[in-house]
């Protein structure tokens, strides 16, 4: 599932549509999903900038509830559809390699969180993991106590996180998780898409 519910306040326009290397960011997240996983669906609640994207749009179960919401919608629909787990990324990451996500979406159960290790604050990349259908209840529950950090309801759930060693096999953990949240973001993001850099397994599809 692509999460594309933000307003975009910081860039001033959906920042899934501006250009990176020559293509959208969402152009690049949804044909990553796609390798990964074979279906992109897109969470929104707004879905006029994303109709042309010709994929299925899924506003939030819970509107109005940030981007746990958007995962809670995701695993919503994965249980709806008979999947045991909802593989997320943001739409705003265009550089996430495709066998990374594959690794986490095979590494993912009912009831747990499979999520990459990063060098961020967090130490991981919650837009960058596969949630199982189990962890709605958790996620819903956080969001009843007015929660709205992404990673509120890890304390109640199975996290298996892939270590930082494992997720370089796969690119540049920097460049993967970097995202674009203004304008001089994309700029940056235009020369890191010039970079192209190899994986040792060929991790970067971007």
């Amino acid at each position: 599932m692509l999460l594309a519910g933000g307003r975009s306040t910081r860039y001033g326009a959906p920042k899934a549509l501006a250009e990176v290397g020559g293509r959208t960011i969402l152009s690049r997240a949804l044909g990553t999903l796609e390798e990964a996983v074979g279906q992109a669906v897109i969470v929104a609640n707004d879905p006029g900038p994303y109709l042309g994207a010709g994929r299925p749009i899924r506003p939030d179960v819970r509107p109005g509830t940030g981007v746990l919401g958007g995962i809670l919608t995701a695993v919503t629909w994965a249980a709806e559809t008979g999947h045991d787990a909802a593989l997320v990324l943001a739409c705003d990451m265009p550089f996430v390699a495709a066998p990374l996500l594959r690794r986490l979406a095979a590494d993912a159960a009912p009831g747990s969180v499979s999520i990459a290790a990063s060098d961020g604050p967090r130490g991981v990349e919650p837009l960058c993991a596969a949630y199982g259908v189990d962890c709605a209840a958790s996620i819903g529950a956080a969001l009843d106590r007015g929660e709205r950090a992404v990673i509120s309801f890890f304390d109640d759930v199975d996290v298996r996180r892939l270590p930082l060693e494992d997720v370089r096999r796969y690119g540049d953990p920097a460049r993967m998780f970097f995202n674009v949240n203004r304008p001089d973001e994309r700029r940056e993001a235009d020369r890191l898409a010039d970079a192209r850099p190899d994986s040792p397994q060929g991790g970067d599809t971007a």
